[in-house]
């Protein structure tokens, strides 16, 4: 089982393998994973194999935060918005979701990582959804990092939720509305009880934050690469990962400043 030290050594050999304080390696990675479909498109190649080499990459960076020491990872996978996608697409999208998930299992329970799933389940097909649960279930009692699947995610969505959980919680009498401060309604999102976002990284150079974990990224520092997700590396990962390590985090203090998310 590991433990509070097992992430604290991994953090140790990161920072001196990258020559950076221990204390700059993030504990929350948070990823926008853009440009599958582009990086087919410059190739001449259909969209989807984009997707199926993105979903390569997934692996090899999730297996990349083991090594480094990273507590969580979110990636955004699929958004409410994608929907509007070819059909076709979608359809092969998801069929990949289902594949993914069953093969990622045994990786999975090797490094004890846990997966969760953030979003709605609405709209998700039946096949998805028990491949999800399946994955879910195999890992809940995994202690090592913990990797958050955006799929079916909207950030807006997920304040609504939280609201609308709050308000119920409200209407049975179990909390006061005069109650209702910022650790409440944190803990009503799809990321009850996760550290704060230290480091968001968005690939394919596109300058927005397309709807995604508004709340968790209030201080967050961002890291943009004009590489498309399936040409995203370790390397690249260790370069963003130094950037924040330089960073100056003030939380909105002017006078006084950290480097690193502790």
């Amino acid at each position: 089982m590991k433990t509070v030290n097992d992430f604290s050594v991994k953090k140790m050999q990161t920072a001196k393998r990258l020559g950076i304080d221990p204390a700059g390696v993030p504990r929350h990675i948070a990823i926008i994973m853009d440009g599958n479909g582009r990086w087919a498109m410059q190739r001449k190649l259909p969209r989807f194999r984009g997707h199926e080499q993105g979903a390569k990459v997934v692996e090899m960076i999730a297996q990349h935060c083991v090594d480094t020491g990273i507590e969580y990872l979110t990636l955004y996978s699929f958004s409410m918005q994608n929907w509007k996608r070819p059909k076709d697409e979608i359809d092969f999208l998801m069929q990949l979701y289902v594949i993914y998930l069953e093969a990622i299992r045994p990786q999975l329970m090797k490094n004890n990582v846990r997966l969760l799933h953030l979003g709605r389940r609405d709209k998700l097909p039946q096949s998805v959804l028990d491949a999800l649960d399946e994955t879910m279930r195999l890992t809940s009692k995994n202690t090592g990092l913990t990797i958050g699947l955006a799929l079916n995610y909207a950030a807006q969505s997920e304040i609504a939720d939280a609201a609308a959980k709050i308000a119920r919680n409200c209407v049975a009498g179990e909390i006061k509305p005069e109650a209702i401060d910022e650790k409440i309604f944190a803990d009503a999102l799809y990321t009850a009880g996760w550290p704060e976002v230290d480091l968001v990284i968005r690939t394919s150079g596109e300058m927005r934050i397309s709807n995604f974990l508004l709340w968790q990224i209030a201080y967050s520092e961002f890291y943009v690469t004009p590489a498309y997700w399936p040409d995203f590396s370790a390397d690249e990962m260790d370069k963003a990962i130094v950037a924040y390590s330089q960073r100056k985090r003030r939380f909105g203090d002017v006078k006084s400043a950290q480097s690193s998310s502790y």
